[in-house]
């Protein structure tokens, strides 16, 4: 499946387009399901694919926030497996900060606390491993990591690696504005693969969690499987996008379908 395949998947995943405003036939509660859109609306899947083609066509590295959306929105692949997801899920009427750093783990948490997490959400330590493959692809800010470079370079990193990462990364106290960053894969950083595994068991992984995943007694068994299979890395994967996707989602006349998908409607005040 190719980048632009990938990229519209997470579209179609997360979106609620003004497209669907006029529909009022989600008084019953279906929850969320496949082909969701195919009685009311018929070509509103089709129409959301062609304006993110033309959208990953000018921006290519919006892929990654998609790719990062899901995580935020719900708790792809570029280049990865093909996975068919349920849709119909509403918007929520308010934005939480504080709820999504208290279910979502942080960059620099550690493997405990990620499976823990994750774990709430009923994604098992094969799902947990194959969801951190998502750093396979995109960029960490310089923010993220200038810890394990300054004052003194952390000496888990492998020596190859750190004089790029200096490079890349020449203040202790990066600007959190200018665009400094580090990629997450130097080998294939448009591709969602199984280099990941290969690079954090070469010592080579940009984050703590992602040097603690190699080396966890509970994780380390399924890295190297996913290491050298990309095929059971592709199945851990799909299973555990399939259960993030559908963790506690808004459906039928819960929350709203936004006018303006990043900013509520004005009528509604109450929760969600």
């Amino acid at each position: 499946m190719s980048p632009n395949k990938a990229f519209i998947f997470l579209a179609l995943l997360s979106f609620s387009p003004q497209l669907f405003l006029s529909l009022s036939f989600a008084e019953e509660d279906n929850g969320l399901l496949m082909n969701y859109y195919k009685e009311s609306c018929p070509q509103a899947e089709e129409i959301i694919k062609e304006q993110v083609k033309l959208l990953y066509k000018r921006h290519k590295n919006t892929a990654f926030s998609w790719l990062r959306n899901i995580f935020h929105d719900c708790a792809v692949q570029l280049g990865g497996p093909y996975i068919p997801l349920k849709t119909g899920r509403r918007d929520g009427r308010k934005s939480r900060v504080d709820l999504l750093e208290a279910y979502l783990p942080d960059h620099n948490e550690s493997i405990s606390a990620v499976l823990d997490k994750f774990g709430a959400m009923g994604i098992d330590t094969p799902g947990v491993v194959a969801l951190l493959g998502a750093h396979s692809v995109g960029r960490t800010h310089c923010t993220k990591l200038v810890h394990r470079l300054y004052p003194e370079v952390d000496p888990a990193l492998n020596p190859e690696h750190i004089p790029h990462m200096l490079k890349k990364c020449p203040d202790s106290i990066p600007d959190p504005k200018a665009v400094q960053y580090v990629r997450n894969d130097r080998g294939t950083p448009m591709i969602l693969d199984n280099n990941y595994y290969r690079n954090i068991l070469d010592n080579k992984g940009l984050l703590i969690v992602d040097h603690q995943l190699a080396h966890d007694k509970r994780t380390k068994p399924y890295v190297k499987k996913m290491a050298k299979s990309q095929e059971y890395f592709f199945k851990e994967f799909s299973k555990a996008i399939t259960l993030l996707s559908e963790n506690n989602p808004l459906t039928g006349t819960k929350g709203e379908i936004r006018k303006q998908c990043s900013v509520a409607n004005k009528q509604h005040h109450e929760e969600p």
